[in-house]
């Protein structure tokens, strides 16, 4: 007899983007389960132990203002904070720490078995269950299917209306060590090849990629007196608008350096690897390239730095960052002991390389929901990125949308003008990759005004009207607000030299300290309140220009394209602009105009096309 339960969300995976995806789900009151193939493994950092850094930091805080579970994790486990890029202006600044990795995976999979609606069990899924769609069709974009449950090994059966996919790098996943090739999307655990047929059988492109990770090895075979010391903050500053400060001990961490030895060893051993033998023929992440890759890109440079990372408090294990490889076993040991300080280095563990499938996203909505399959939403790697990050921000679209989708209420949409976690999404189903996406601050138009202070001020608004943000993150930000408002009074009354102290601020020479000497009152300000300020006001005329900009764009790009229109009956638009607007199905003129290969004619063809419909 087959087994069956009954949920609202079904979510598939328990890494970074699934943990997102069901915790946000259940806060809006679904009954949601959350599938993983071990229980002991929910929020595990598979690769590197820590969250944050430049680009990625504007995802964490906004996570973290919409709700999320990643910004009070890492405040509760970190091991050392600092602050990238601050030789910059506030808008590149990129917090990031060090966990303690065990202690932060036993801290998300708390936060999820203490949250209301959320059931934790361990199965593996094996198969979609679909119905097709009554009526529609696919034609124009529209579902062939409806996602109606999962089948699970031992032949029980899940039901829910929607399910998020958040599968990481398990789908017919392989390892890579030199020659040595086993299958797992992880070293110590497998792979799974089910969800891979289904969603091939119901239409969705599969496509791979491949990712890497460093040995790790043992503490007490580290000479650490021939190393630099990296040391964090004096201030820690935290993730989340929650966290009041962190007062713990850091730890510190250390610089090495590749030598032309290494270099030389890694050359003469490219036949062993399996990136350059042919053995893997998936493209990687450019910009966290394997050692063997940066020692044949950078031919040029004679050593590249590493960065020796404590995995925690309580382990002599430590992560190399910096040299991510899939080379033989006997090539990692004779490469290891040539760096600085760790010449009698003991390997716990070795590097490898994983081939994974993922599904190209712009086969997705901007809501995350597939196209082919109605009710199926899907975050994380299968959707071509990398990082813990990038997985949670889109887990927590994900969640939230398959949830509202429940309630027949509108999907949660994020504007590239409006957040990260937008430009993330857009780039991804607009315009779709070819290598594992990372976040980048280049990557956004408007990263001025989406700076990481001032995410609980941007997002949590819209966090409280959908239901997503607890009761003391909405006291928070409106006792935050009233401090704002309130000092900036204070400070467009006081004058210096007849120049308001508001003024003054806009000025490099004059910071907060200088505010601070001319009214000593406003030492009781709070320092993220008097960071805020103090950055608002330097950016305040670029501000003026960039919403004038986005207030442009808008008027001329919010033309809506209706969902179904069919391109094939638009004149005179080139068949690769058909195919292409076909497969991403654009909301609007300024959407599809980041289209890869639309160009000015196209649109131009398409609004006349619209015209001609009288708009409809």
């Amino acid at each position: 007899m087959t087994c069956r339960y009954n949920y609202d969300v079904l979510v598939i995976g328990a890494g970074h983007a699934g943990v997102e995806a069901a915790c946000a789900a259940a806060r809006l009151g679904a009954r949601v389960a959350l599938l993983t193939a071990n229980c002991d493994t929910v929020g595990q950092m598979s690769c590197n132990p820590a969250i944050g850094g430049v680009g990625k930091a504007q995802l964490v805080r906004e996570v973290d203002a919409l709700g999320g579970v990643m910004g009070q994790a890492i405040d509760a486990t970190g091991i050392q904070f600092r602050v990238l890029n601050r030789s910059k202006g506030p808008a590149m600044h990129g917090p990031r720490a060090q966990a303690d990795k065990r202690l932060y995976q036993m801290e998300v999979k708390r936060i999820v078995e203490e949250t209301d609606n959320l059931e934790l069990r361990q199965e593996t899924v094996e198969d979609l269950v679909v119905e097709p769609v009554e009526s529609g069709g696919h034609g124009q974009g529209r579902p062939e299917w409806r996602v109606t449950g999962v089948r699970v090994r031992g032949d029980a059966v899940y039901r829910a209306e929607t399910i998020v996919l958040t599968t990481g790098t398990f789908l017919q996943a392989v390892m890579h060590t030199g020659e040595a090739k086993t299958p797992g999307g992880r070293a110590g655990e497998g792979t799974t090849a089910g969800v891979s047929r289904a969603l091939e059988r119901f239409g969705i492109r599969i496509d791979r990629f491949k990712t890497g990770t460093p040995c790790r090895l043992s503490a007490k075979s580290i000479d650490f007196s021939q190393l630099d010391v990296q040391a964090g903050d004096a201030e820690p500053q935290p993730f989340s608008f929650l966290t009041d400060g962190i007062d713990r001990e850091q730890l510190v961490c250390w610089i090495t350096r590749t030598t032309p030895e290494i270099h030389d060893l890694i050359r003469a051993n490219l036949h062993r690897a399996p990136m350059y033998t042919g053995q893997i023929e998936s493209r990687g992440p450019r910009y966290c390239p394997s050692i063997e890759d940066k020692v044949v890109r950078f031919a040029d440079r004679d050593s590249h730095q590493l960065f020796l990372e404590p995995e925690g408090r309580r382990t002599q294990e430590i992560y190399v960052n910096g040299i991510s490889t899939s080379l033989p076993r006997d090539v990692q040991d004779a490469m290891i002991r040539m760096v600085p300080g760790l010449e009698r280095a003991q390997v716990m563990r070795y590097g490898y390389a994983v081939e994974y499938d993922y599904c190209p996203p712009d086969q997705l909505t901007v809501a995350l929901e597939s196209k082919r399959v109605k009710g199926l939403f899907c975050a994380g790697q299968i959707n071509g990125t990398t990082g813990y990050e990038e997985a949670a921000a889109q887990g927590i679209v994900a969640g939230t949308n398959a949830a509202l989708a429940l309630a027949g209420r509108e999907s949660l949409v994020l504007e590239r003008e409006d957040s990260y976690i937008g430009v993330l999404i857009d780039d991804l189903v607009t315009r779709g990759v070819d290598e594992p996406y990372r976040m980048f601050t280049s990557r956004a138009e408007h990263r001025l005004s989406l700076r990481h202070d001032n995410a609980d001020r941007r997002l949590t608004p819209t966090a409280t009207r959908l239901g997503l943000a607890q009761p003391e993150r909405i006291e928070r930000l409106a006792a935050k607000t009233a401090e704002i408002e309130a000092t900036r009074e204070v400070l467009a009354a006081r004058r210096v030299g007849g120049v308001t102290l508001l003024e003054l601020l806009k000025r490099p020479e004059f910071g907060w300290a200088e505010a601070v000497a001319a009214l000593p009152a406003l030492a009781g300000v709070s320092r993220t309140v008097a960071t805020q300020i103090a950055s608002d006001v330097r950016y305040a005329g670029y501000l003026v220009l960039e919403r004038e900009q986005i207030e442009r764009r808008r008027r001329q790009g919010a033309r809506v394209i209706p969902e179904g229109l069919d391109y094939a009956a638009v004149r005179h638009l080139r068949a690769e602009a058909r195919e292409k607007l076909d497969r991403v199905r654009p909301r609007t003129l300024e959407q599809a105009g980041r289209v890869s290969g639309i160009t000015p004619a196209d649109l131009a063809i398409v609004l006349v096309h619209l015209e001609g419909r009288g708009g409809a």
